[in-house]
C-alpha cells in the first residue's frame, strides 16, 4: 500500500487527464494540454492513427505554441458558447494570449461531391485546419513554436521541407502519402530533424498566427484572414448553441458545455457519435483497463436521442438516428458498436511500442467487444426508434422492417447469458440489466406495432414482454427485494439504476425504491457510484477501477424518480463540482482524489449529466416527486 501511494504521488510527465482541453471540427478532434501542447490528434479522422500522440507516450508527437520556459498558464477557458480555447500566459516581462481552434467554414463542395457525407449537407463544413493565434497584450514575451508530428501512432517521424522560397511554410507527409501536413505561419520556420521550430520576441500589441492544415482546403494566408476565420468559427458554435432550449437555471452552463461536447464528438459526415475522443486512457492508474472508444455504440442511442431532443437539437438527433438505422438495416446481426462510417470489423490490437499514459499498458486500438454477445443492444435500438417515432409521429417501412427483426432477435435470445452492458471479458452471465433491455425491446416493439395497427405482432410482442418481465422479477431480485447484477449472485450493479428510467416498474414500486437506495448506500465510495465491485464480478481483468460518472448521474435521476429530490439535488451539485476546469468529464472519477480516469471527454458521462440535471430542474419545478422523462408516454 505504501509503495502504491508512493507511485501515485511521484511526479508525472503526463498532465492529469482532466486538464486537457477539447477541440473539434466534427471530423477530427484535438486535445491540448495545459502547457499549450497539442498532445492528441488523429488525421484525417478521429479514428485514424495519431499524428500527435504524446498523451500515450511522451515521444509520440506534440505541437506546442507558448512562451519559452514557462509551462503553467495563468488561466484557460473556452470562449463562451464555443469550441475556441483561450490560454493566458504571464511571463514576468509581459502577457500573451493564445487562442486555439479547429476551423469550420462554409460548405466546400459546391461543384463536386464530398464522397464522405451521407447525411444532408449543411451550410458549413470542416476546414481541416488547426489554427493557433497569439496576441501580446502588454510588455514582451519570447514565443516558441515547436511542432513535431509523428505519424502512425508515433512510429514514423516527420520529414519537413520548404515547398517554396520563404521560411513561412513547411510541409511533411507520412510514407504512404495518406496524410500531408502544411504548416503556415508569419513566423520564420526552421527544421531540426522531425521538428519544425520558430522563435520570436513578441512586443505589446503584436499578433502572430500559425495554421496546420491537411487537405486541399487552403489555410489562412495572413493574419487578417486567420482572425476572420477564427471569429467565423466562434460565431458558428454560438449560433449552433442558440438553437438549443436551455432552462434559465444556475446549471445551464453545464448543459451547454455538455451539448457542445456531444456535438464535438459527432462525426458530421455520417451522424455517428463517438463514445470518446481517445483510446487507452486508463480506468485504473498503470492498469490494463485501457480501451479504444473512438467508435459509436448502439447503447448510446437512447440517451443521445433523448438528450438532443430534450435540448431542442432535432437535426442532430435525426442524423444520429439515421446513422443507427443505416448500420442496423441490413441482414447482418446487430453489433454492439460500429465504426464512424458504419464499419463492422473493429479488430483489436496492441501498440507495444507505446509507453501508455503514466505506464498504463497495453495501449489498444480497435475494440474486440464489437463481436461480443450483449443483449442490451436490441432494447437500446427499439427505445431509440420509439423516441424518434414519438418526436415525428411517423414510422417508415424501412425502419419498421428493421425493428421487427430486432424484436424477434430479442425474443429468440433473451433466455441466453451474455457479456452485459459493461462488456465484461469473464464468463457470460444472465445479467439482469440485459434482460431488462430485452423487455424494453418487446415493450417498445409492441407499442410501435400498435401504431402500425399490426395487432397480431403487438399482442405477440406484448406477451413476450410480460414473460421476460415475470422472469426478471422472479430470478433477478434478492430476498431484500433488490434487483441484483445477475441471476447467480446477490451483488449490486449500477446499470440497474436504469430500471426506473426505462419504466420497467413504476418509480413507487418497493423493489425500485429498494434497489435505488441499496445502490446509493452500498455500491458507492465516498458517495460516488461504482459500476460493480470488481472483487464480486468476473470481468476478466485485474485491478480496481474508479467510480463511473454515468452511474452517479443515473443515481441522481433515479433518486428524483423515487421522490428523493433533496438527496438527488445534493448529489448532482456534488457531481457537477467534479467537472474538469473546462467543464469536461472522463469516464470515471477516483472517489478519493477526484482525479479523472478513462477516456476523455466521455460522451456517455455528458449524456447522463444532461439527463440528471434536467431531472432535478424539472422536479424542482413540479411537485418534487416526478417529471417528464424520455420514458413518459410509453
Amino acid at each position: 500500500m505504501e509503495l502504491e501511494r508512493a507511485v501515485n504521488l511521484a511526479p508525472s510527465p503526463f498532465p492529469p487527464i482532466g486538464d486537457y482541453a477539447f477541440l473539434s471540427d466534427c471530423e477530427t478532434v484535438a486535445l491540448v494540454g495545459p502547457t499549450g501542447a497539442v498532445e492528441w490528434m488523429c488525421l484525417p479522422r478521429v479514428d485514424s492513427p495519431s499524428v500527435f500522440g504524446a498523451i500515450l507516450d511522451r515521444d509520440a508527437g506534440t505541437f506546442r505554441l507558448g512562451p519559452e520556459g514557462i509551462g503553467v498558464p495563468a488561466a484557460r477557458q473556452h470562449l463562451p458558447g464555443t469550441m475556441v480555447l483561450e490560454t493566458s500566459w504571464g511571463t514576468g516581462k509581459g502577457w500573451i494570449i493564445v487562442r486555439d481552434v479547429l476551423l469550420i467554414g462554409n460548405w466546400h463542395h459546391k461543384n463536386d461531391r464530398s464522397h464522405t457525407h451521407r447525411r444532408a449537407p449543411t451550410d458549413y463544413d470542416a476546414d481541416h485546419v488547426l489554427l493557433r493565434m497569439v496576441r501580446c497584450v502588454n510588455g514582451e514575451a519570447q514565443l516558441l513554436l515547436d511542432c513535431e508530428p509523428k505519424f502512425d501512432y508515433g512510429r514514423e517521424p516527420a520529414q519537413w521541407k520548404y515547398p517554396g522560397d520563404s521560411y513561412n511554410v513547411g510541409t511533411a507527409s507520412n510514407s504512404d502519402g495518406t496524410v500531408n501536413l502544411t504548416l503556415t505561419t508569419d513566423l520564420r520556420l526552421g527544421f531540426e530533424g522531425s521538428r519544425a521550430t520558430a522563435r520570436h520576441m513578441m512586443k505589446e500589441g503584436e499578433i502572430v498566427y500559425c495554421a496546420l492544415s491537411w487537405s486541399e482546403h487552403a489555410p489562412p494566408r495572413d493574419q487578417d484572414e486567420a482572425y476572420d476565420r477564427l471569429v467565423w468559427t466562434a460565431h458558428h458554435w454560438q449560433h449552433w448553441l442558440d438553437r438549443g432550449k436551455f432552462p434559465d437555471h444556475p446549471w445551464r452552463t453545464h448543459l451547454q458545455r455538455s451539448a457542445l461536447t456531444l456535438k464535438g464528438l459527432t462525426y458530421a459526415p455520417t451522424g455517428a457519435l463517438l463514445a470518446a475522443a481517445t483510446t487507452s486512457l486508463p480506468e485504473t492508474p498503470q492498469g490494463e483497463r485501457n480501451w479504444d472508444y473512438r467508435y459509436s455504440w448502439i447503447r448510446d442511442s437512447t440517451f443521445m436521442l433523448w438528450a438532443l431532443l430534450s435540448l431542442g437539437f432535432e437535426w442532430e438527433a435525426n442524423d444520429f438516428f439515421y446513422f443507427i438505422a443505416d448500420v442496423a438495416s441490413g441482414e447482418e446481426k446487430l453489433q454492439v458498436m460500429y465504426g464512424l462510417d458504419g464499419e463492422r470489423r473493429l479488430d483489436e490490437q496492441t501498440l507495444d511500442h507505446l509507453e501508455g499514459y503514466e505506464r498504463a499498458r497495453p495501449v489498444r486500438v480497435g475494440n474486440g467487444a464489437y463481436s461480443q454477445e450483449q443483449h442490451d443492444v436490441w432494447g437500446a435500438l427499439l427505445d431509440s426508434i420509439w423516441i424518434h417515432t414519438r418526436s415525428r409521429d411517423s414510422l417508415d417501412d424501412r425502419v419498421w422492417k428493421m425493428l421487427s427483426r430486432q424484436v424477434e432477435e430479442a425474443i429468440e435470445h433473451w433466455r441466453e447469458p451474455d457479456r452485459g452492458i459493461w462488456e465484461v471479458r469473464g464468463e457470460p452471465k444472465h445479467f439482469t440489466s440485459s434482460k431488462v433491455f430485452c423487455w424494453v425491446a418487446c415493450d417498445r416493439g409492441s407499442r410501435l406495432a400498435e401504431l402500425r395497427e399490426d395487432m397480431e405482432r403487438a399482442q405477440r410482442w406484448r406477451d413476450a414482454a410480460d414473460e421476460i418481465h415475470a422472469d426478471i422479477c422472479e430470478h433477478g431480485v434478492d430476498e431484500r427485494g433488490v434487483f441484483v447484477q445477475h441471476y447467480e449472485t446477490d451483488a449490486l450493479d449500477g446499470s440497474l439504476l436504469l430500471a426506473p428510467l426505462m419504466r420497467f416498474l413504476p418509480p413507487d414500486d418497493p423493489r425500485i425504491r429498494a434497489t435505488v437506495i441499496a445502490i446509493a448506500d452500498e455500491l458507492t465510495e465516498h458517495g460516488l457510484v461504482l459500476r460493480y465491485r470488481t472483487e464480486e464480478t468476473d470481468d476478466g481483468l485485474k485491478g480496481r477501477e474508479g467510480s463511473f460518472m454515468i452511474c452517479s448521474f443515473w443515481l441522481v435521476s433515479a433518486l428524483c424518480e423515487i421522490g428523493e429530490l433533496e438527496r438527488g439535488r445534493s448529489l448532482c451539485e456534488r457531481l457537477l463540482g467534479y467537472a474538469s476546469p473546462l467543464g469536461l468529464y472522463a469516464e470515471e472519477i477516483d472517489p478519493l482524489t477526484g482525479r479523472h480516469l478513462g477516456n476523455f471527454p466521455q460522451a456517455f458521462t455528458h449524456l447522463a449529466l444532461i439527463n440528471a440535471v434536467l431531472h432535478v430542474i424539472r422536479a424542482e419545478a413540479g411537485d418534487g416527486t416526478h417529471h417528464r422523462s424520455w420514458a413518459d408516454g410509453r
